[in-house]
């Protein structure tokens, strides 16, 4: 059977906001000596404090945010993409603004919550698959009875270290007529070609793709990548872009610098890695089993209490980490959950792995 591209039916539906007149395109700015009455910005504060003023379809527009969508898109080499003002509006637009009442959501059990809101707003049907369990995904998708159907995936699980083999991902969703969309969010930075994620790792093209600003990029806000026609339906129809105030200009900024410094320092990513493997190699070596791959290297201790207890013992040796416990992770698996970064020295690396080693151990 030969589908229609998933995203096709956005043309149509784009065509009657036209018809009707309700079809929002992104606004051009003012011309010198023109006079603004569509803010926001009450008291006249945005210009000083960097604010945006408005929602961007009204008055928010501004040169930072068409310079970073433009620098996203070139940097992952797509279309077009949208900036948000966090990952989790991110998420909670796209699928709501996507998905609906009739149509087929396929979910992976540990998707973050931003995505599970999402999905419930949509109102369409949702599959709920056991983690990465492809097999389940494809059958979701054979026996459905909606035309349409979106795979929802994460290209990197923060709290698992783990991640779906996206080239099956895809492959399923083009055998079944459904659409990709993976969050990218604790993949990009780090993970694949200079940092670009999974997705380009594996050569995956999603249909939509998530990314952050506040993670490896050490800002705020979120973007959504994929196809101009992605854009021009979220820029019209993704509530939590079109009824927000426009990610602050500052913010879009900082962000621009941020991705064009990775690119200029290929070296940030592997560096990561490399002390995260030498993180996991010393855990190893003295007994203690961190599960995953990759910059986030978790640890799974089993009760709350004890969590709690090992991330007491730690930051009383000087070593802050994150004890992890339902709801976030299912019952019987809370964690430590340890994170590497560039700003890392190897000294670190071997201080934070005794220390656990010594506190496990107890």
């Amino acid at each position: 059977m030969v589908h229609r591209h998933p995203l096709q039916h956005l043309e149509d539906e784009l065509a009657e906001l036209r018809r009707r007149g309700l079809y929002r395109d992104p606004p051009e700015p003012l011309p010198a000596g023109a006079l603004s009455f569509c803010s926001n910005d009450y008291l006249g504060l945005a210009q000083d404090f960097g604010g945006a003023g408005a929602s961007r379809l009204i008055a928010g527009e501004r040169g930072e945010h068409r310079e970073l969508e433009r620098t996203i898109t070139e940097w992952l080499g797509c279309e077009a993409s949208l900036a948000f003002t966090s990952g989790y509006a991110a998420n909670v637009g796209v699928l709501s603004a996507l998905a609906r009442s009739g149509d087929l959501v396929v979910s992976d059990a540990l998707n973050h919550a931003s995505l599970i809101d999402g999905a419930r707003l949509s109102r369409a049907r949702i599959a709920v698959v056991p983690h990465l369990d492809i097999g389940a995904v494809e059958h979701a998708l054979r026996e459905r009875q909606e035309a349409r159907a979106w795979v929802v995936v994460e290209s990197y699980f923060s709290m698992d270290a783990d991640g779906p083999d996206l080239a099956r991902y895809r492959a399923a969703c083009d055998a079944n007529g459904a659409a990709l969309v993976v969050d990218e969010a604790h993949a990009l930075g780090v993970l694949g070609p200079g940092g670009r994620g999974r997705c380009a790792e594996a050569e995956v093209t999603p249909d939509v793709l998530v990314g952050t600003l506040g993670k490896a990029f050490g800002g705020q806000g979120a973007f959504v990548a994929g196809s101009t026609l992605l854009r021009r339906w979220l820029w019209n129809r993704a509530r939590s872009f079109v009824f927000s105030t426009g990610l602050a200009p500052s913010c879009a900024a900082a962000a621009t610098r941020a991705i064009d410094h990775l690119r200029a320092r290929p070296d940030l990513p592997a560096r990561v890695l490399d002390l995260a493997s030498r993180l996991r190699s010393r855990l190893a070596a003295g007994g203690v089993v961190a599960g995953g791959f990759g910059h986030v290297v978790p640890i799974v201790i089993g009760t709350p209490d004890r969590a709690l207890a090992i991330a007491e013992r730690l930051r009383a040796d000087g070593i802050s980490v994150q004890a992890v416990r339902p709801p976030t992770v299912p019952e019987g698996t809370s964690r430590i959950r340890v994170t590497v970064t560039a700003a890392h020295r190897v000294e670190d690396i071997d201080r934070a792995a005794a220390a656990l080693i010594r506190t496990l151990a107890v």
